[in-house]
Order: structure tokens, then C-alpha cells, then sequence
């Protein structure tokens, strides 16, 4: 179970403005219920960090997620893809440069197979630069007869399993806001200033990757790509005449848990006058606080920001629909992505009903597929996905989606540049006695950067499938007719 209450009225007031059927401001969500969030011990410190925050400059900006949007809107329409993917959890011990840049290869990587296989634009979507709270299913954990708060993320709490590691340190906040601000700064560095050069494809691949199965298929695909350069050249097209070979767009992402902090980041934007939650590029709600009269989804409905709603096997076509009117109330084609995260043996019983309902009512949607959170079982005591059952809830995904006449647009999953052993299968066949190697995870198992390649090949099979169909006539509608 976990705990609701009302928030205080501590905090940052706002001017209001209307959004949707009720006026909305940034701190209209303390009026309201809320559940998944730390009830720290002393307010007022935690009113003085939010403050601070306040003052700081935003992280992202109002025009890079118009952009986003206006990317999103294509996928909607069914011309473009969503690889949405990073760390379970954020974490400060691993701040490191070397991390986030084995990541983004990783990224960069699979959109280019995606890219090649689809003929169509691939939006890249990091869940990075501010994933560090995390909903949990149990507000305390015990051990050895000893029980504590859980660990809730690096921005709330550590952790070590002590008390007084336990307690939500508002400090933490800004400690969240200076690593988000970091890790922003080197992205756009490596997108902008040449790494993602697609001269660079064959230098994207990993060490410990070269010598598995998925190398050699990359490399096959990267020799194409550079023939296509080499012939683009000779026609006198090349980085320094088209920036798009030389650059890429990042967007980054993460869960609206902790309200306090979006709030402390929200802004007006100048050139139009609207609220912009600048703490990301794209916020979602998650499948435990998206109740319809709560606060979380108070929140995200006033902010101008494309949104992301998990949706689980809880989650009834009525309901589904309410929400998307109260997050999307003008149908904007890019605003909402409806993230299915149903695991491999419930996908086929709740997916479709949805999608009938979203496209019976005329909903302008992104269909993005979870493989992840549905999947989760344990094994010889740690937490763990097992590939094959990964693999299936995609497939799946893509399958229900052409039986439905409705375009699969994209993919959210959990994952790293490193070399972890969180998740078993895959091609190096990771075993249940192979988890204790490497498993590296403060919350949930990821992908390592095999598997995450693994995957892509498998999304371009089916990418490569639907591009065939419409090739043929038989072209799959978008989410809905716009």
C-alpha cells in the first residue's frame, strides 16, 4: 500500500491561468490528494530549498520542447519513430563522464538502426538529466527484522540502510538540479559539437560489445551507411554542407514524482505566455500517481510540455480516456505519448480495448511500448527482467498494432552503457548465477548496451515490416485520423 495526503501549503505561490475546466496554476497541485512522495521532517527547510531552486536557471527551454512536440506530432501521424531509454534511477555515486557518454553512443547506435530500418525520423528521448525519484510499491522496507523508509531516489534519500541514510534530505534537491545541469551540458556537447557525426558510426560501438553477435550485425549496418555517405559526397552532400549529418537532437525526460521541485522549475515563457515545466524536455505521469483528482495530474495538465501517461492493467478504457482529456483537452497531435507497460502476458488482453477507445474517440495519441516494468520477477534474490519475455511484450505491441490498423510509435525502456548483468537472456545468455557479477542497479534491472542492440534489431524487423506495408498499399493508419 502506499500512503496519500495532502501536502502543505508550503512553498512558491504563483499567478494563475486557465487551463483545461478549472484554473490551474504551478501550485495548484497542493490542494489536492498525492500519493509516492517523502514527507520530510522539516518543512520549512525544504520551502527555503525550493526557493533557491526557484531562482535558478531553467535546464531546459520553452522552444526545445515546442520542438519536441512538433517531432512527437509526426510520430502521431505514423512518420516517426520514439526510442525513449536510460537509467532506472539516476544516481549521484555515478555521475561520471565516461557513464553518460557510453549511454549516448549506446542511443546513438540504436536510432541509426532504427533510422536505416524505418526510413523515418527517429526522436531520441533520454530518461536522464533529472530521473532521480522513483514511486515505489511499499512506503518501508525491512531487513533482518529491522524496518526503514524505503530508498525513493538520490534526490530524496540514500540507500544505505540505516535511519538516518533514510530520512528525505531537501538538500538532495539541489544536488539533483547541479547533476541534471552537468549531464545537460555534455549531451548537447556531444550532439552539437561532432560526436554524432554520422562519419563517426563505426567509433560508436563499445568494447565489450565488439565480439557479440550484435557488433557484427552493426557493423554490417554502419558499412552501409558509410557507403551512402561516400556516395552523398561525390554528389557534393556531405557534414559541412547539411548539418543534420553532423548533429542530432536529445531530448531529455523523467517521471513527475516529486512536485515540489517541477513546481520550483516551472516558468513562463516569454515568447508566449505559457507555463513550461524546465526541468526536462518531456515529463510523464506514472502508472501509480495518474489518478484523475489527484495531484499529479493537476500538475502536468497546466504545463505546455509534451507529456508521457504510463498506462497498466489497471487502467479501463473510460478512465484512460478521462485522462487524456484532462492532460490533452485540445487533442494537440505531439502533447500526449500513452506508454503501455503491461508485461508479456497481459499485453493481449488490455491493449487493444484501449487503442479502440483512443481511436474511436478521435484522440491524436503517440503508442509508445514499456517492456520493462510488466516484466519484473526475482530470481536468487535480485530483481530482474528476463529478455525473452522483453522481446515478447514488444512483439506483441507491434502485432496488436497491426491487427488494429494503428502505428506502434515507439519504445521506452530502461537501460545503460554499462557492462551490467541486471537483465538475464539475451545473446550472451545471462543466467540467474550471472546476476551477482555485475549488477550495478540501485532500483530496477536495466539493459546493458548488448541487449539494448539486441533490441533495436529486433524494433528495425518490425519498423523494416510496417515500411513494407505501406510500401504495398496496405499503409497502417495513425493513432487516430487527423
Amino acid at each position: 500500500m502506499t500512503e496519500t495526503r495532502s501536502p502543505s501549503s508550503a512553498g512558491l505561490a504563483a499567478r494563475g491561468t486557465t487551463t483545461g475546466s478549472a484554473a490551474w496554476n504551478p501550485a495548484s497541485w497542493r490542494s489536492k490528494p498525492i500519493v509516492q512522495v517523502p514527507d520530510y521532517p522539516d518543512a520549512d527547510a525544504l520551502a527555503a530549498v525550493e526557493n533557491r531552486l526557484a531562482s535558478y536557471p531553467p535546464l531546459v527551454f520553452a522552444g526545445e520542447a515546442r520542438k519536441l512536440k512538433k517531432a512527437l506530432a509526426g510520430v502521431a501521424a505514423g512518420e516517426g519513430f520514439l526510442l525513449q531509454g536510460g537509467d532506472c534511477a539516476e544516481s549521484f555515486a555515478e555521475h561520471h563522464a565516461d557513464n553518460i557518454r557510453d549511454f549516448f553512443r549506446v542511443f546513438l547506435q540504436m536510432a541509426a538502426v532504427l533510422t536505416y530500418a524505418a526510413a523515418q525520423p527517429v526522436v531520441k528521448v533520454g530518461r536522464i538529466a533529472g530521473q532521480f525519484a522513483k514511486p515505489r510499491s511499499n512506503p518501508t522496507e525491512t531487513i533482518d527484522g529491522v524496518e526503514l523508509p524505503v530508498y525513493r531516489g538520490d534526490i530524496i534519500n540514500d540507500t544505505a540502510f540505516t535511519a538516518a541514510s533514510r530520512i528525505p534530505d531537501p538538500q538532495r534537491l539541489e544536488m539533483a538540479y547541479r547533476q541534471s545541469a552537468a549531464t545537460l551540458n555534455l549531451l548537447r556537447a556531444f550532439a552539437q559539437g561532432g560526436y554524432a557525426n554520422l562519419e563517426n558510426v563505426h567509433q560508436w560501438m563499445l568494447g565489450f560489445v565488439k565480439d557479440s553477435p550484435q557488433s557484427h550485425r552493426y557493423e554490417t549496418l554502419a558499412e552501409r551507411i558509410t557507403e551512402t555517405l561516400n556516395f552523398m559526397r561525390a554528389c557534393g552532400i556531405d557534414s559541412d554542407t547539411v548539418p543534420q549529418l553532423r548533429s542530432t537532437d536529445l531530448y531529455t525526460s523523467h517521471e513527475a514524482l516529486l512536485l515540489g521541485y517541477e513546481q520550483a522549475l516551472t516558468r513562463v515563457d516569454s515568447t508566449s505566455g505559457d507555463w513550461y515545466a524546465t526541468s526536462g524536455h518531456m515529463l510523464w505521469v506514472g502508472d501509480r500517481t495518474r489518478q484523475a483528482d489527484h495531484a499529479h495530474i493537476e500538475f502536468c495538465r497546466g504545463v505546455k510540455n509534451p507529456l508521457g501517461l504510463k498506462c497498466g492493467p489497471s487502467l479501463e478504457p473510460d478512465n484512460l480516456l478521462r485522462l487524456i482529456d484532462l492532460l490533452n483537452p485540445e487533442n494537440e497531435p505531439g502533447r500526449l505519448t500513452l506508454i503501455a507497460r503491461f508485461g508479456a502476458e497481459k499485453v493481449e488482453e488490455h491493449l487493444p480495448k484501449l487503442i479502440r477507445a483512443v481511436r474511436r474517440e478521435g484522440k491524436v495519441v503517440v503508442w509508445s511500448s514499456d517492456p520493462m516494468h510488466g516484466n519484473t520477477i526475482s530470481l536468487n534474490g535480485y530483481k530482474t527482467r528476463p529478455f525473452d519475455r522483453i522481446l515478447r511484450e514488444v512483439e506483441a505491441f507491434f502485432s496488436i498494432h497491426r491487427a488494429e490498423g494503428t502505428h506502434a510509435g515507439g519504445i521506452h525502456i530502461e537501460m545503460t552503457g554499462r557492462n551490467v548483468t541486471e537483465c538475464t537472456g539475451g545473446a550472451r545468455a545471462i543466467s540467474a548465477d550471472n546476476l551477482s557479477d555485475r549488477y550495478h542497479t540501485h532500483c530496477d534491472p536495466r539493459l546493458n548496451a548488448e541487449q539494448a542492440l539486441e533490441l533495436a534489431f529486433l524494433l528495425a524487423e518490425n519498423l523494416k515490416r510496417e515500411r513494407e506495408l505501406k510500401a504495398a498499399g496496405a499503409r497502417p493508419v495513425a493513432a487516430v485520423a487527423v
